[in-house]
């Protein structure tokens, strides 16, 4: 899928990149296709990590959004196809 077409789906416009929805779409396009690569190429170590630090900037982002707009996150994550995230997984709030 092209960057513009999932920023348009979940972004309020074409040009609303920073939204935090189209942001983990992006991220989840990406780790989408690192994965495929890995699989071909197992022993990309250097690869791996930088999926690895998408996956996480990938949660943080969940996170905030479940923060802030529990609906829009939980409609992403089911849009995208992609696990909830456990409440374990989590950092508790004081």
């Amino acid at each position: 899928m092209l960057k513009k077409n999932i920023i348009e789906k979940f972004g309020k416009d074409v040009k609303d990149s920073g939204n935090s929805a189209a942001q983990i779409a992006l991220f989840s396009e990406r780790i989408h296709h690192l994965t495929g690569h890995l699989k071909v190429h197992r022993k990309d170590f250097s690869t791996r990590r930088g999926l690895l630090q998408l996956i996480g900037k990938r949660r943080r982002l969940i996170q905030y959004l479940m923060r802030n707009d529990r609906e829009r996150a939980q409609k992403v994550i089911k849009e995208l196809k992609i696990r909830p995230i456990s409440s374990s997984t989590s950092r508790v709030q004081k």
